[in-house]
C-alpha cells in the first residue's frame, strides 16, 4: 500500500515496485519503520495487464525523500535487476540507474553477491499447532508485552505476527470484543463465514492502523486452535479499545474479567450514543417508569470484610474473607513464580494504568499495583489487593504474569454512611488515627446503605459485639451525624445523634471547647 502524495486527499493504491527480483530468503534493506505511514512519491510507469490467473498490475517507481526505494535494494544486494530489452517500453523510468547500482552491489560483495554463506534464521511457526502454542504459552504470559510485528491482517480482529525476541510466527486474536466478520473463504475455495455489517470497514481500520508496523502485544490465553488471544497496543494504543470507540466492534463478556474492562464499557456507551459504526441503527431500550414506593425499613445484607487502609477520613479500603484462602494462594503463587523466574531490575517500562507486580518496601515483598502516576524512576503505585498506597522505585517493578492479570482485585473502597467529617485538616487527621486504631486489620460485618456516583456508603459493625463504628468514633467526638431524610435510615441516624450528644456533653475532641456548631448559626453569618 503507498500514499499518494501528490493528491490533496490521499488515497491508498496498490503498486508493484518494478524492474527487480527480490529473494524471500533476506531481510529487507529498508525497515518498516521507514516506509510504513510515511508520505511518498508514486510514479506509476506502465500497467501490466492480467495474465496466468494474476491481476492487472499497476508498475511504478516509487520514491521517499527522493530515495528509490528499488535502487536502495538493489545497491545493498538484496534485490536483482530485471533485464529488458532495449526496445521494452515495460520497464522503470529508473532503469539505468538499477543497473549502475546492481554493477556496484557486485564489485563490492553486497548482500547476494556475497560468496558468505546466507544467515540461516529459524523461525517457529505456532499457527494452528495446538501443541507448539501450549509450549510457548507460559513464557509469553510471563513476559508480559512483548514486541511484534504485524505481518497480516486477516480480519479486523485476527493477526499473523512475527515476535522477533522469541523468534516465531503466530496467529492472535484481539481479546475482549466480538468484532463482525467479512466473508472469508477456505485455501479450497469453500466459503466459511458471510458478510457483516462493518466487517469490511472493521477490517479497514485494522489494516491501516497495524499493517507491517511494530506493535506490543500481551498473551492471555490460547483458543482450542492453537490461536492466541490477548491485546495489541500499536503506539501504546489498545487496538481493541480502538475498535469499540469507532464502533467498528462490540465489548464481549470476557472483558469483564480483564484490566481494560471500564475503558472498554466507556467507549462502547460512547458509541452507542453517538450511533456510529454497528450502532447505527441501534435503539435504546425504553425502561418502564415505576413510581417506587420508599423502603420503611432499613435493609441490612451483611458481608464479612476486614479493613486494610484508611485512606481520608470516613473512607477506607477493605477485603471481602469470603474468598480470603482463594486469595492467599493466589499471592503465594505470585510470589513462587517470580521468585523462580526473577526479573531483570529496569526491563520493565511503566505506564500509567498498567497492572504490574511490585515489591512493599516495608516487608520486600512482591503484590499487585496499578500505577498512577510516573516521576522520573519513581512510580505512584495503588497496591490494588489492600488500598495502600507507595511510591515505588521503577527498578522494583515487574510484568504481572497474564494468569494474575484477570484475578480481581481483593480490595474495594468505601465510605462511612450518614456521617459529617469535620472541616478542619487537624480535626480530620485525628479522625483517621482513631478510626485506623479502632478499625485496621480488624473483622466487620459490613453492610451497604447507599450509593452516590458509584461509590457505597456503608456501616461497619463488630460481628460478635454489634458495635457499630460509625456510633463509636461519633462518641469518640472525631466524627458527626449527618442529617439525612430517608425513612429506612432514621433509626441509624437516631442512635448516631444519641451519640454525639453523649460527645459534646462529655466534651470530648471536637467538643472539647463547648458546641461548635453554634458557629454555623445564621446570626453568625453562615
Amino acid at each position: 500500500m503507498m500514499e499518494l502524495s501528490r493528491t490533496d486527499h490521499p488515497e491508498m493504491l496498490n503498486v508493484d515496485v518494478h524492474s527487480m527480483i527480490s529473494p524471500t530468503c533476506l531481510k529487507p534493506g529498508i525497515s518498516s519503520k521507514e516506509m510504513i505511514g510515511k508520505k511518498v512519491h508514486v510514479r506509476i510507469d506502465y500497467i501490466k495487464p492480467a495474465s496466468d490467473g494474476y491481476p492487472e498490475r499497476q508498475c511504478a517507481t516509487v520514491t521517499i525523500s527522493d530515495i528509490n526505494i528499488a535502487e536502495a535494494l538493489i545497491s545493498k544486494g538484496l534485490a536483482t535487476c530485471l533485464r529488458h530489452r532495449q526496445d521494452d517500453d515495460q520497464r522503470s523510468s529508473a532503469y539505468d540507474e538499477l543497473l549502475a547500482a546492481e554493477n556496484r552491489a557486485q564489485k563490492n560483495a553486497k548482500g547476494l553477491h556475497s560468496n558468505k554463506e546466507a544467515p540461516v534464521h529459524r523461525i517457529a511457526d505456532l499457527s494452528g499447532d495446538v501443541s507448539k502454542s501450549r509450549q510457548f504459552l507460559p513464557f509469553l504470559q510471563r513476559a508480559g508485552r512483548s514486541t511484534a510485528v504485524v505481518e497480516f491482517c486477516a480480519s479486523g480482529s485476527r493477526f499473523r505476527l512475527y515476535l522477533p525476541k522469541e523468534t516465531c510466527l503466530l496467529t492472535f486474536l484481539l481479546a475482549g470484543i466480538s468484532c463482525p466478520r467479512m466473508k472469508a473463504f477456505t485455501p479450497s475455495g469453500t466459503q466459511i463465514s458471510e458478510d457483516e455489517p462493518m466487517g469490511s470497514e472493521a477490517f479497514r481500520f485494522s489494516k491501516e492502523m497495524a499493517l507491517q508496523r511494530e506493535v506490543e502485544v500481551q498473551v492471555d490465553s490460547i483458543d482450542k486452535g492453537g490461536n492466541f488471544i490477548g491485546w495489541v497496543f500499536v503506539d501504546n494504543v489498545n487496538v481493541s479499545l480502538a475498535l469499540v470507540e469507532n464502533g467498528l466492534a462490540k465489548m464481549h463478556f470476557t472483558a469483564e474479567r480483564s484490566a481494560y474492562f471500564k475503558e472498554l464499557e466507556m467507549a462502547e456507551n460512547k458509541a452507542k450514543a453517538k450511533k456510529i459504526g454497528v450502532w447505527k441503527d441501534f435503539v435504546e431500550e425504553v425502561k418502564e417508569t415505576t413510581v417506587v414506593i420508599e423502603d420503611t425499613e432499613r435493609k441490612t445484607n451483611y458481608k464479612k470484610v476486614i479493613v486494610t487502609e484508611i485512606t481520608s477520613g470516613a473512607t477506607f479500603w477493605a477485603q471481602t474473607l469470603d474468598n480470603a484462602s482463594q486469595f492467599e494462594q493466589m499471592q503465594q503463587q505470585l510470589r513462587q513464580d517470580l521468585t523462580d523466574n526473577p526479573p531483570l531490575p529496569g526491563s520493565l517500562t511503566p505506564r500509567r494504568g498498567d497492572l504490574v507486580a511490585a515489591v512493599f518496601d516495608v516487608d520486600n515483598l512482591w503484590y499487585r499495583a496499578r500505577i498512577e502516576k510516573i516521576e522520573k524512576d519513581k512510580v505512584h503505585a495503588l497496591f490494588v489487593d489492600y488500598g495502600n498506597r507507595d511510591v515505588v522505585n521503577a527498578t522494583k517493578l515487574a510484568s504481572l504474569p497474564a494468569q494474575f492479570v484477570t484475578y480481581p482485585a481483593q480490595a474495594r473502597e468505601y465510605t462511612l454512611a450518614c456521617v459529617k467529617v469535620p472541616n478542619d485538616e487537624e480535626h480530620v487527621y485525628e479522625l483517621m488515627q482513631s478510626f485506623a486504631k479502632e478499625a485496621i486489620n480488624r473483622e466487620f460485618s459490613l453492610n451497604t446503605e447507599y450509593k452516590i456516583g458509584g461509590q457505597e456508603f456503608v456501616t461497619l459493625s463488630n460481628p460478635e459485639s454489634k458495635q457499630d463504628i460509625g456510633s463509636v468514633l461519633i462518641s469518640n467526638g472525631v466524627l458527626l451525624a449527618e442529617k439525612r431524610r430517608e425513612k429506612r435510615l432514621q433509626k441509624l441516624i437516631s442512635e448516631y445523634n444519641q451519640a454525639q450528644e453523649r460527645a459534646r456533653k462529655n466534651r470530648v475532641n471536637l467538643w472539647r471547647y463547648g458546641d461548635f456548631t453554634e458557629d454555623d448559626a445564621p446570626e453568625f453569618g453562615a
